[in-house]
């Protein structure tokens, strides 16, 4: 009898030990698919925050390279508007461009001499265009003359 107990109890263990391991590998399994599942879920959750993050940061630093360059080109703009707000920077520049002369001052225009060639040269360069009026007397003159 002690025998068949021995027998009864191993087979009890036999039985709980089948039981057991034949239960472990499921729960192990489902427990795993479980974790990858809420994995998963997290992940794709915070994808898109942190896409949109990314993009953020990256629009803020394209805003302030631009920043930067309006706010220099603001300085260069006030460094003008100073410039054109001087009188004599205004007089030297009618002066230089538009050739004005004030009333108390002698101006002269110095010819370079070599007159008699219809199209001028500008410091060994191509010859320039002769003035529009002067394209527009030599149609009419050309259109006057008898065949």
């Amino acid at each position: 009898m002690a025998q068949r107990e021995d027998r009864a109890g191993h087979d009890d263990q036999d039985d709980h030990d089948d039981h057991g391991a034949h239960r472990g590998n499921p729960a192990l399994t489902s427990r795993a698919a479980i974790l990858a599942v809420v994995v998963c879920a997290i992940a794709l959750s915070l994808a898109y925050p942190v896409r949109e993050y990314i993009a953020q940061r990256k629009e803020i630093a394209d805003l302030r390279r631009k920043e930067a360059v309006a706010r220099r080109q603001v300085e260069i703009l006030a460094q003008r508007k100073q410039q054109l707000g001087d009188k004599s920077y205004i007089e030297r520049e009618a002066t230089r461009r538009l050739h004005y002369c004030r009333p108390d001052v002698k101006c002269y225009i110095v010819l370079d001499g070599g007159g008699g060639t219809d199209q001028q040269t500008h410091k060994g360069g191509p010859p320039s265009k002769p003035p529009w009026y002067e394209t527009l007397w030599r149609s009419v003159e050309a259109a006057d003359r008898r065949r």
